[in-house]
């Protein structure tokens, strides 16, 4: 593997046991986001695995976790994107006691995601099999979007229940546990989940998390609101004009 030397040259080791603890950075990355259905992969645990060798140079991780990064991009064609930690907007209001899932050890985390084309992807690459959760994803993002970027659970479950998921299914023939499909996407930190202690007692908010508000997914999920609300407005004002005197004529 080749190194830049001005960067290679700050640590006494040698390229060949770089290139193992590489291999094993990006071994990690690859099982760890198959066996944890795609949830983020902390950065702490990266830098654990190469500490833990031993190598205690301050900047050392950081430089195995970048060319993993690189590896992963001409090799494998997957983009290793850092995500930043959102916190729960309640979290930021003193004045309001909150059990947030904040925690300031796990603040930066890695996703990967495919290079190839969606057609590609989806022809060679999509596990069929999960596509209902993808779908899933899009709606609860776009409902809690529509909502402002936050939602209570009651209200979340209001909308879901109109697409015919109940909060205490547990035998639903494609999520099987409805309930533990939501929890899943705050796993994978597609939403943030908040206990709020208010005068009416504890309610739960979902809000939009960090991976839900990455650029590349955030403006693919307005693109299709978009679209959807123009639909909609393009269905009401031809039954507002064509329509309504079709109806009117065939006595509707």
């Amino acid at each position: 593997m080749s190194y830049a030397p001005e960067i290679a040259s700050q640590f006494d080791i040698p390229d060949l046991e770089k290139d193992k603890l590489v291999g094993e950075v990006i071994r990690y990355i690859l099982f760890k986001t198959e066996q944890n259905s795609g949830c983020p992969i902390r950065r702490e645990e990266l830098t654990q695995l190469v500490t833990a060798k031993g190598y205690k140079q301050r900047n050392f991780p950081s430089f195995v976790i970048d060319e993993a990064k690189s590896k992963l991009s001409s090799i494998f064609g997957y983009e290793m994107r850092e995500l930043q930690r959102s916190r729960p907007s309640a979290a930021a209001n003193t004045g309001r006691a909150s059990q947030s899932q904040q925690s300031v050890g796990d603040a930066k985390s890695y996703i990967i995601i495919s290079k190839l084309p969606s057609d590609v992807y989806g022809k060679f690459v999509e596990d069929k099999s999960s596509v209902h959760m993808s779908g899933l994803t899009f709606v609860v993002i776009g409902i809690i979007h529509l909502a402002g970027g936050k939602i209570t659970e009651e209200n979340l479950w209001h909308h879901l229940k109109r697409l015919g998921l109940h909060e205490n299914e547990e035998n639903h023939p494609k999520f099987s546990n409805t309930k533990q499909a939501l929890e899943t996407l705050v796993q994978q930190r597609y939403l943030q989940k908040e206990k709020v202690n208010g005068p009416e007692g504890n309610i739960v908010h979902y809000e939009l998390a960090e991976r839900a508000l990455d650029a590349p997914i955030y403006d693919k999920i307005k693109e299709y609101v978009s679209q959807l609300t123009f639909l909609m407005i393009s269905v009401l004002h031809y039954f507002l004009t064509d329509g309504a005197e079709r109806c009117n004529a065939i006595g509707i």
